[in-house]
């Protein structure tokens, strides 16, 4: 069994894993910004047999709440062995160019928020020489392209300061994973028009369980985005901005 905490419960890659802790028997902290909803989620967790579910709400972008509440899990939990973050929006790009207020707000919570409670738990996990941060990140984090730059100069920034993050606490025994899903058919993501790309959050969901068991550093899922963003990554600049991507 292992005390688990996930911030950003309600979404949908953070809820199918913590199906999958469940399952296995493990003790589970949620955290959310609906109280409702993780209430709802902890009593299905509970009979799929969560040998403990507990629950807490934050705004991740509430940087003054974040060492009460992780504070909260510990001891509900009496310890922590893995943290997921999972919280995250999805900019309206058009909107964001028009609007530095909205830009910064999205970095915010897509970027700084992540990297405050990356810091709180990296200490935590430090402090006792052991534990598993893994961080919800995006392929989009690859390079920054015109349909979603803001997204990915965020998503860009957490894996950076991830990387660094897991150079430090390697020595330490504490494992961090970045993970970089590809298009996953979420709620958030309903208005797309979904095609052979698309993976389904379960899928997403096996995926960060077995980096994790795996001890891995950094994980594409679906793996085969690792060798589509390579690509990406390579076109020369020249050639990239002449493309519409």
């Amino acid at each position: 069994m292992q005390k688990v905490l996930i911030i950003g419960a309600t979404s949908a890659i953070a809820e199918a894993t913590a199906r999958l802790c469940a399952a296995r028997g493990d003790a589970l902290f949620l955290v959310g910004r609906k109280a409702q909803r993780l209430e709802e989620i902890a009593a299905d967790l509970r009979v799929r047999g969560a040998a403990q579910v507990d629950c807490a709400v934050l705004d991740a972008t509430d940087r003054a709440a974040h060492a009460a509440t992780l504070a909260t899990a510990e001891s509900a939990l009496g310890g922590l062995d893995v943290a997921l973050i999972a919280h995250g929006t999805l900019p309206d790009q058009k909107a964001c160019e028009a609007s530095v207020e909205l830009t910064l707000r999205e970095i915010d919570a897509n970027a700084l928020s992540v990297i405050a409670l990356a810091t709180l738990l990296g200490a935590r996990f430090e402090a006792q020489g052991r534990g598993a941060l893994a961080v919800i990140g995006s392929v989009a984090g690859d390079r920054g392209r015109q349909s979603n730059y803001v997204y990915g100069a965020a998503k860009g920034m957490v894996a950076l300061f991830l990387q660094g993050l897991r150079n430090r606490l390697a020595k330490k025994g504490v494992q961090v994973l970045t993970v970089k899903p590809g298009f996953v058919d979420t709620p958030m993501t309903a208005a797309f028009k979904k095609g052979a790309l698309w993976a389904q959050p379960d899928d997403i969901a096996r995926g960060i369980l077995a980096a994790l068991a795996a001890k891995k550093d950094v994980v594409y899922l679906p793996g085969f985005w690792r060798l589509i963003m390579l690509i990406i990554r390579l076109i020369p600049e020249r050639i990239f901005k002449k493309l519409s991507l």
